[in-house]
């Protein structure tokens, strides 16, 4: 992987992390579109530990409180009608749907999930199901009237992320507008919910990716420029979106997914990319 290479699929990643547009989908899409080697699962899976990165600096003092609260209500019960304790609870709860479907279906992920037919229905029928989501969602409910039933489907919801196209943050914004959050109240938990399952893949995939065993060959230095790229414009990502999703819908991403799925499928069903 060249230097250049790495700056362009650092930024993507980082940008699109957060996005529910599927920085997956993109890190298959972006090299396919520029003639590139497929960077492969085990590239994505680092990176991302540079967009997690941003998610622990920009949510720190939630994250610290609610770490707190959580390890206080494993001694005292009473602690589990804490708002910052019952989040650590559903956090947990939401993670190990994700953690078994990851294990289970491991392979099928780093191997046919990155087929391009399949990423670009994935970014359709997805984007179609955010619509009906921004229709028939109350958004009445805010993030501290979650619920332990609320976390287990949002954590569901992420484990669908694990087929590329899908999108975490996409995925889990969908089903916290279908369960009657408002759009910040449903992404901030999204980034939250994140923050495990990232961390562990990104961990679990170090090795393979250092040993040449999955994707492409890269070089320790891209490795580490593409992960520092997409620390930076993950950040930036996730203070964007939480204050265009406090006055804005999600219709606009809707669309971006909906033409890149048209268009995905339109240039790969002539050959033009695969």
């Amino acid at each position: 992987m060249s230097v250049f290479e790495a700056i362009v699929l650092g930024l993507v990643q980082g940008i699109t992390e957060f996005l529910p547009i599927s920085s997956t989908a993109h890190l298959r899409i972006v090299p396919a579109l520029a003639g590139w080697e497929d960077p492969g699962a085990a590239f994505t899976a680092v990176t991302q530990l540079g967009t997690m990165a941003a998610v622990l600096l920009y949510f720190r003092s939630d994250l610290s409180r609610i770490a707190r609260a959580w390890l206080r209500s494993l001694r005292d019960r009473s602690m589990r009608r804490d708002t910052d304790a019952r989040l650590g609870w559903y956090i947990l709860l939401g993670t190990i749907p994700i953690g078994i479907f990851g294990l289970a279906f491991k392979d099928q992920i780093e191997t046919g999930a990155r087929d391009l037919y399949l990423i670009a229905t994935a970014l359709i029928v997805l984007g179609l199901v955010l619509l009906v989501a921004e229709k028939v969602g109350t958004r009445d409910r805010s993030i501290e009237q979650l619920t332990a039933r609320d976390g287990v489907a949002l954590g569901f919801a992420q484990a669908l992320a694990l087929v590329t196209g899908v999108s975490r943050s996409g995925a889990t914004i969908t089903a916290g507008l279908f369960l009657g959050l408002d759009r910040p109240s449903a992404a901030r938990f999204s980034f939250l919910l994140s923050v495990p399952a990232v961390v562990l893949s990104g961990l679990l995939e170090l090795s393979s990716i250092a040993s040449g065993e999955e994707g492409q060959q890269v070089g320790a230095g891209a490795l580490a420029l593409a992960t520092l790229l997409a620390f930076v414009s993950g950040y930036a990502a996730i203070a964007f979106l939480l204050r265009f999703l406090a006055t804005h819908s999600t219709i606009v991403f809707v669309v971006y997914r909906v033409a890149l799925g048209v268009l995905v499928l339109a240039l790969t069903a002539s050959g033009a990319i695969h």
